[in-house]
């Protein structure tokens, strides 16, 4: 990449992450966006609508994935991270260490005829949808994937785990473009930028951690207990089930969602509030009251924090439509023939109950990206008490190394809007520092 003009890396295209690298792009600077994942969008790939307006996530997010990996001053660099990071005068020498997909981004046509042949078509969890749906050991993360091109998933392929796929890989030879390549091998890349983003997001806590799960609440032992983002995918057109809210192939009648499953709970290692899981628990009831006609849906709350624009007269909408809002505390979760029963303590009542249902929806709370600390230490960063990047407080966006800084929610828990907030606030900061107008 030439130095002659003003050039920026961008870890992470999730939502903050494309926002920021669009809007240095669009300002002339040459971006390198990097994504560990094989394609780019984020969480919000993930996720069927947004609140308060239930918009489409993907007619939102797909035009930005798009254009991210169209626009003229923007490289994108999937299956790779940030693996080195020097301060080489007023600007970095990053190193980026890629892993092969092993399939040619040059040939590939995404005609997914490789992954309809894989021996192990339809027997591989998908990752993508939580584990939730069936797909094969190549493939893309879903149909708007961007970049399209086909990807081997490593863990799983017969041939690179055993050197052998029957008398030969099916899906090489279902390729009529030549695109496989097995044999292709990780590289290290270092390129010379003037400023730095960190926007890697987070990850979700899992209520089955060994060490500060909540084994109480039967998570992945029962199928009927699920995460919010899975019922994300549950509700997504292009999730497992087509859209159609089904738990063992039958329509729900009775939904226990419950807040703060990791969240303002010291016992799991996270004693701040994760923001967002309030508004997505009822936009959630909404989106089941709207698809299932006389579903009950209950939510399970501490205290509910609906503090954005428009999130309170949101809350009041789901209300009307006949989501139950009652302050308790569960303590446990339990099958009893083909129902959940819910072991609660009315906080504002005083007594105790046991509540069945078809399915609990847990609101699993925002933590930290894996890796986090050890991407501080390569950006020469520190982490909150948290596991968040630490940030300035008056400027979250200014991150606390001259020339880094940081969008989205890996500085702390935050919503789409205020992720893409983030996003523009650090393109804008990393702009003034490649220019030298103001501080850094």
């Amino acid at each position: 990449m030439s130095t002659s003009a003003p050039s920026a890396l961008v870890v992470g295209a999730g939502v903050a992450g494309i926002q920021a690298a669009l809007d240095l792009a669009d300002a002339g600077v040459k971006v390198v966006l990097v994504e560990r994942g094989d394609s780019i969008g984020g969480r919000m790939a993930q996720t069927d609508k947004t609140f308060p307006t239930l918009d489409c996530s993907s007619c939102t997010l797909t035009p930005r994935t798009v254009e991210a990996e169209s626009h003229p001053n923007v490289r994108l660099i999937t299956r790779a991270e940030l693996t080195g990071l020097t301060r080489a005068g007023s600007s970095f020498e990053a190193e980026i260490t890629i892993r092969p997909r092993y399939v040619d981004l040059e040939r590939c046509v995404s005609c997914g005829r490789c992954s309809e042949a894989c021996r192990l078509a339809g027997k591989v969890l998908s990752e993508f949808d939580l584990g939730m749906g069936n797909v094969s050991a190549i493939g893309v993360p879903f149909p708007q994937a961007v970049p399209s091109t086909y990807a081997v998933a490593p863990e799983h392929c017969l041939m690179l785990r055993f050197g052998k796929c029957g008398k030969g890989p099916k899906c090489a030879e279902a390729c009529d473009v030549d695109a496989i390549d097995f044999d292709e091998e990780e590289r290290v890349e270092r390129l010379e930028v003037g400023a730095v983003i960190l926007a890697t997001g987070y990850d979700l806590y899992d209520p089955a951690d060994s060490a500060i799960g909540r084994p109480e609440l039967d998570f992945r032992d029962n199928p009927r207990v699920i995460t919010n983002l899975q019922f994300e995918r549950l509700s997504s057109a292009s999730g497992p089930t087509q859209g159609k809210l089904l738990v063992g192939g039958v329509e729900p009648k009775r939904i226990v969602f419950i807040q703060c499953v990791g969240s303002r709970d010291r016992t799991t290692g996270a004693a701040y509030c994760s923001r967002v899981c309030c508004m997505v628990s009822l936009k959630q009831a909404v989106l089941a009251l709207e698809k299932l006609p006389g579903v009950e849906a209950t939510i399970l709350y501490m205290d509910i924090r609906a503090f954005g624009k428009g999130y309170e007269e949101f809350m009041e909408r789901a209300q009307r439509l006949g989501a139950k809002l009652r302050r308790g505390a569960p303590s446990e979760i339990f099958a009893m023939g083909d129902e959940v029963v819910v072991r609660v303590e009315d906080t504002l009542l005083g007594g105790t109950e046991e509540m069945a249902c078809d399915l609990v929806v847990l609101a699993a709370g925002l933590r930290p990206r894996s890796g986090s600390e050890g991407l501080a230490a390569i950006a020469n960063l520190t982490v909150e008490e948290d596991g968040f990047f630490a940030t300035h407080k008056r400027d979250p966006a200014g991150g606390l190394g001259e020339g880094v800084f940081v969008a989205g929610a890996c500085g702390g828990p935050m919503d789409i809007p205020d992720a893409v907030a983030s996003g523009s606030a650090a393109a804008g900061a990393a702009l003034e520092s490649l220019l030298g107008v103001g501080g850094g």
